[in-house]
């Protein structure tokens, strides 16, 4: 049986702005190891739906998406977003 994730893509350590992060993501667990390919080195598994990502607009989409189609599903919650706050004059102390 598959097995998914749904999860609320996060900011980019390199963007200033959300713009972007209030889609929610469902993407499927990988079922098998990745394994060395002894001609070229890359690591890689024959589980195609690992490469596998859907974008839903709400979280409740992602889920209603998932129970339609039969696939198991764990949601991780949105990471909490934490303000610092800081003032120029703070650089001089």
């Amino acid at each position: 049986m598959k097995t998914a994730r749904i999860y609320q893509k996060p900011k980019n350590a390199m963007q200033s702005g959300r713009a972007r992060t209030d889609s929610w993501i469902l993407e499927f667990e990988p079922r098998e190891q990745q394994q060395a390919d002894p001609l070229t080195g890359w690591a890689g598994s024959g589980d195609t739906a690992s490469q596998l990502r859907m974008s839903f607009p709400t979280l409740e989409a992602a889920q209603g998406y998932a129970e339609r189609e039969g696939i198991a599903f764990h949601v991780i919650p949105a990471p909490e977003r934490k303000l610092k706050l800081q003032a120029y004059s703070d650089n001089f102390r």
